[in-house]
């Protein structure tokens, strides 16, 4: 019987686990493109709309609110349904609000919209979720981070590319009322064609699909029972929730940049709208290997000592984060200010890549309601984030503020650690994995 991988080998696709571990990436890059494709076009939509501060506030709130539920339920779903179809699910019913947003007319009708693309990065959760079941311990880490970093690059790559997609459609001849509606169609196909790929080409776990699994009276790692079984399981774990706050303080912070970044660089350095898209996808497209380091130095970690590393490790990129994060938010300049963004971005990925080289080890037993309360932590951050902001009315005022908390929530990460018994059943699953 097959069995999770303990390597990564990059240029095979002959293994499920190494098509998971390919089209998990590719699937959540393709959703997190669509989930912040309308933050770098905010400047122009702002101005047709004749948008509000509290109005684009609003709109930043909901892209990132709804996505707690639906990664509070889709942890769960996993476990019951298996992630190849609740990915497929997923790529599907996101891709209505994503093609819905560009007939969008009023404020309102916008704001609807937007709430429901939020849906789309609930597909983190199930991204976790497939490589954590496809990889042996030595590796998960690693496999997590990587596959979670490479799909967060979409955020980096619509920052950069949706003004240039967009200034292809003027050019086209179309005006720019319709050139960023005709633009915003583009994730939309993409989700639609990646739902078909995915479900064809990938399986739930090594053994198959947990359908055919079950019905053969074969127990599957991850969730016995699935559903509300795997949620409560997860929920009872104190583990859980101070990891809760940890991914808050760093996939929080993660996408409430990713949805302030293209307008405060217009509107405080007085950057055009492409250098502003530039600027605030290199700190997505860090995800390119930030993440992925950040899973990688935790597994090695890991390797050297035993699974308390892990924890300590997020602890000291916590504290990396929030002392960028004060330097950002009082860089005089625009060169500054995008120095600082790359620093406290190389630990904000790192955090998060951190983050989920934990989580496989918290709960094995409910792997889908592990990942998925954690998973909405990070949103239940942002949200925060965007109410500390429309409290304040003040971009720098709130980045000052959330570089202080997030160096207190990296207490959490210390009051994670496991315990001597955790300790050893991780050691000794990963020399039976070897």
């Amino acid at each position: 019987m097959a069995s999770k991988a303990t390597s990564i080998k990059l240029f095979s696709i002959s293994t499920p686990q190494m098509r998971a571990f390919h089209l998990t990436w590719m699937a959540f890059f393709v959703c997190f493109f669509a989930w912040f494709a309308c933050a770098p076009l905010m400047p122009v939509i702002k101005g047709e709309f004749g948008l509000t501060p509290a109005q684009i506030a609003n709109i930043n709130i909901a892209a990132v609110a709804v996505t707690i539920i639906v990664r509070l339920i889709i942890g769960p779903l996993c476990d019951h349904f298996g992630p190849r179809k609740a990915y497929t699910g997923l790529l599907l019913l996101g891709a209505i609000p994503v093609i819905g947003v560009a007939f969008a007319q009023t404020y309102e009708s916008f704001l609807f919209f937007r709430l429901a693309i939020g849906a789309a990065g609930a597909s983190f959760v199930i991204t976790q979720y497939h490589t954590s079941v496809m990889f042996a311990p030595k590796v998960v880490g690693t496999a997590n981070a990587a596959a979670a970093g490479w799909g967060n690059a979409g955020g980096g790559a619509a920052q950069a590319l949706m003004p240039l997609l967009m200034a292809a459609m003027i050019m086209l001849g179309v005006n720019e009322g319709f050139g960023w509606r005709a633009a915003l169609i583009v994730p939309g196909v993409l989700m639609i064609i990646m739902a078909g790929v995915y479900y064809r080409f990938t399986q739930d776990c090594p053994q198959g699909n947990f359908t055919e699994l079950r019905a053969a009276g074969i127990t599957i790692d991850g969730g016995k029972k699935g559903g509300w079984e795997s949620f409560k399981l997860a929920g009872a774990n104190y583990r859980v929730w101070l990891l809760f706050i940890t991914y808050g303080a760093c996939f929080g912070v993660e996408i409430f940049i990713h949805n302030i970044a293209a307008t405060y660089y217009v509107d405080h350095f007085k950057l055009t709208l492409a250098q502003a898209g530039m600027a605030a996808g290199s700190f997505g497209l860090l995800a390119l290997f930030a993440r992925a380091l950040g899973g990688w130095v935790s597994d090695k970690f890991a390797a050297a000592g035993n699974l308390n590393n892990r924890v300590t490790l997020l602890f000291v990129l916590m504290l990396g984060e929030g002392a960028g994060l004060l330097m950002f938010a009082h860089a005089g300049n625009a060169t500054l200010a995008i120095c600082a963004m790359l620093f406290f971005g190389l630990f904000t990925h790192m955090a998060c890549g951190a983050t989920y080289a934990v989580v496989p080890f918290v709960d094995k037993r409910a792997l889908g309601g592990v990942a998925g309360i954690i998973g909405a932590g990070g949103n239940v951050g942002a949200v925060a984030a965007g109410f500390l902001m429309k409290g304040t009315g003040d971009v720098q005022q709130t980045l000052s503020i959330l570089g202080v908390l997030v160096g207190i929530s990296a207490l959490c990460a210390l009051a994670a650690r496991f315990s001597a018994a955790a300790v050893e059943e991780s050691a000794i699953a990963t020399k039976l994995a070897a």
